[in-house]
C-alpha cells in the first residue's frame, strides 16, 4: 500500500477529498520532489496536477495518483472536484493565507476546511517512518560522521568558525551529500553559550570548545548530529559542564523506548543538568524527530506532552550554555522502537582534546 492509500484509509467518514500543495507534504506523499504541483486525493482516485518543467519525471516516479499536466490549475481542480461530486476540500494548514485566499477565490462552490485536521493526519504518518525512510537517514548520517572524523585533522588555534563550517560543508559534499540538512554551526569559546550561533571570522583559541551542529541530506532525507570538542587544555569547571551534558544526554537516551512521552525524557536530561548547579543554563529541548524536514513531529520537549511512537527517530540533544564563557551539547539520532532504542550515530561522544 503507497503513502496516499494509508492517508485515504485514515480520512476521517465524510471527508470528500484533500488537496495537498505544501512542497515537503507533497514529496512524501507522492514520492516526488518538486517546487510546484498540486496534489488531489478522493476516495476513490488521487491526482497530481504538475507543469511541463516536471511532467516527464512525474510519470515515472510518482506512484498511487494519476500525473496531469497543469493547464490552467483552478479550473483543472474545479473540474475534478465535480467530476467526483466535491463540494468541500480539506486543506493544510501549511498554506499561506494568499495561497488560501487564491483557493478560496478561484474555486466557486467549493469550501475549504482548514481545521488542522489534515496537517496532523499527515503529520502522524510521516513521524513513523517506513525502512527505506530509515536507510536514508542512516546512510546521510554515515557521511555526517565521516565528516566528523576530516574535520577532526583541521580544528586548530588560528582557525576561524567559517573555515570549519565550509570544510564540514566540503567533506559532507565530497562524501556524496545532495545537500546540508540545515545551515551548519560552527562556536568556539565565548560563541558556545549561543545555541544556534552562526559562524563567524572569530579565529579559534586553545583552552576553547567548539561545538559544531551540521547533518548531510540525502535522497530528501536529513541527518542531525552535534559535537563539542576542546582544544588545548581546558578548566575544571569545562570537564565538569562537558561530563554533566553527557549525562543527561546517555541517561535521558536509555529512557527512550515506545510509549514514552517526549516531556518525560525531556525531564529525565534537565533535572540531571538543574541538579549540577546550571538551572537556566538549558533553555531548549531535548530533542526534535525528523525526516525530510529537519524538524518534525513528535518533540522531546518540555513544553509538549507528545507520544513516541515505535518507528520515530529522535534526536537527543542536551546542552549546558554559560553566557559570555562557553557552551556544550551533545546530539545523537535514535530510532524509537518497541523495547528501547537503535542508536543511528557513529560518531565518538567521550571528550576529544585536539
Amino acid at each position: 500500500m503507497n503513502r496516499i492509500e494509508r492517508l485515504k484509509n485514515r480520512m476521517p467518514r465524510g471527508c470528500q477529498g484533500v488537496i495537498v500543495m505544501s512542497e515537503t507534504n507533497r514529496e512524501y506523499l507522492a514520492h516526488f520532489l518538486s517546487s510546484a504541483g498540486t496534489l488531489l486525493i478522493f476516495p476513490e482516485q488521487a491526482y497530481f496536477i504538475i507543469d511541463s518543467r516536471y511532467i516527464e519525471v512525474a510519470r515515472k516516479k510518482v506512484a498511487g495518483a494519476e500525473v496531469i499536466l497543469q493547464d490552467k490549475l483552478y479550473e483543472q481542480i474545479g473540474e475534478l472536484c465535480r467530476k467526483h461530486n466535491v463540494t468541500e476540500l480539506q486543506c493544510e494548514k501549511e498554506l499561506t493565507l494568499g495561497e488560501y485566499d487564491m483557493l478560496s477565490n478561484r474555486l466557486p462552490g467549493i469550501r475549504l476546511l482548514s481545521d488542522g485536521g489534515l496537517s496532523d493526519l499527515i503529520q502522524q504518518q510521516r513521524a513513523i517512518k517506513e525502512r527505506e525512510e530509515i536507510q536514508a537517514i542512516c546512510s546521510a548520517q554515515a557521511i555526517t560522521d565521516a565528516a566528523f572524523l576530516e574535520i577532526l585533522n583541521y580544528i586548530r588555534p588560528g582557525v576561524t568558525e567559517k573555515e570549519v563550517a565550509a570544510e564540514l560543508e566540503y567533506y559532507m559534499r565530497k562524501k556524496g551529500a545532495d545537500g546540508l540538512a540545515f545551515e551548519t554551526i560552527v562556536a568556539s569559546g565565548v560563541n558556545g553559550s549561543m545555541p544556534h550561533a552562526v559562524p563567524s571570522d572569530k579565529k579559534i583559541a586553545a583552552g576553547e570548545f567548539v561545538t559544531m551542529d551540521y547533518g548531510a541530506k540525502l535522497e530528501g532525507y536529513c541527518s542531525d548530529m552535534t559535537r563539542t570538542v576542546a582544544v588545548g587544555e581546558i578548566t575544571e569547571e569545562q570537564h565538569r559542564i562537558y561530563e554533566t551534558v553527557l549525562l543527561a544526554h546517555m541517561t535521558s537516551m536509555e529512557a527512550a523506548k515506545a510509549g514514552v512521552y517526549g516531556d518525560e525524557l525531556d525531564k529525565i536530561a534537565r533535572d540531571i543538568i538543574y541538579k549540577a548547579g546550571y538551572e537556566g543554563c538549558f533553555g531548549h529541548s531535548l530533542g526534535h524527530s525528523l525526516g525530510l524536514d529537519i524538524h518534525e513531529r513528535p518533540m522531546s520537549t518540555f513544553s509538549r506532552h507528545d507520544l513516541l511512537p515505535a518507528g520515530t527517530i529522535m534526536t537527543i540533544e542536551p546542552g549546558i550554555y554559560v553566557e559570555g564563557k562557553y557552551g556544550v551539547r551533545i546530539e545523537n539520532m535514535i530510532l524509537i522502537t518497541e523495547h528501547g532504542y537503535v542508536n543511528l550515530t557513529g560518531s565518538e561522544r567521550e571528550l576529544i582534546t585536539l
